[in-house]
């Protein structure tokens, strides 16, 4: 297996990616792919994917000013939307992404990168996975739509509902992340 990462780049990158999600039936809201593309020319945005075998299998962006509060409060970037086609999962695509941007971090001068995760069981392997990486709780608890939610607080179970975690960088390794 030949795995290979490429940066978004191009306007042929972007209808690949877009063409691939189609093929796959994965959804995206309109203007998505435009939106990341415009952010990575913009330099908001690291917009990586994964190609195996020549294949798009993935893709994966780093959010250099973050949607969450706490993590833009913080300096920290956020990795976000990480998506790897079922066929290519367990092949090791996922983290060679996560590891690119930690290192596209480190190159920025940045000590931490953070990362959401849903809640309900679909996003069980990313739970697990982010936490074999290092990631722990940002200590902020569960938020819905980058809101804390507070105690007694409804909310919906969706794509919406998430725990933020972060990971130390390079000589913050072993630190207690912002705190």
């Amino acid at each position: 297996m030949r795995l290979i990462i490429q940066a978004l780049h191009s306007e042929k990158v972007l209808e690949e990616w877009q063409e691939a999600f189609t093929v796959h039936g994965v959804q995206r809201p309109e203007g998505y792919f435009e939106r990341c593309y415009h952010e990575c020319n913009q330099g908001d945005r690291v917009s990586l994917l994964a190609y195996v075998d020549d294949k798009l299998a993935g893709c994966i962006h780093l959010k250099l000013i973050s949607d969450y509060a706490y993590f833009a409060l913080h300096d920290v970037p956020e990795i976000n939307d990480l998506f790897v086609f079922p066929i290519y999962r367990r092949l090791g695509v996922a983290t060679r992404l996560i590891s690119e941007l930690e290192l596209e971090a480190v190159n920025r001068g940045k000590n931490y990168v953070g990362i959401g995760v849903g809640l309900y069981p679909d996003y069980g392997p990313a739970q697990r996975c982010y936490a074999r990486l290092g990631y722990v709780p940002d200590g902020k608890g569960i938020q819905y739509n980058n809101q804390t939610v507070t105690p007694g607080a409804t909310v919906c179970v969706d794509d919406d509902l998430l725990i933020y975690l972060a990971k130390p960088l390079a000589e913050h390794q072993g630190h207690v992340p912002f705190d």
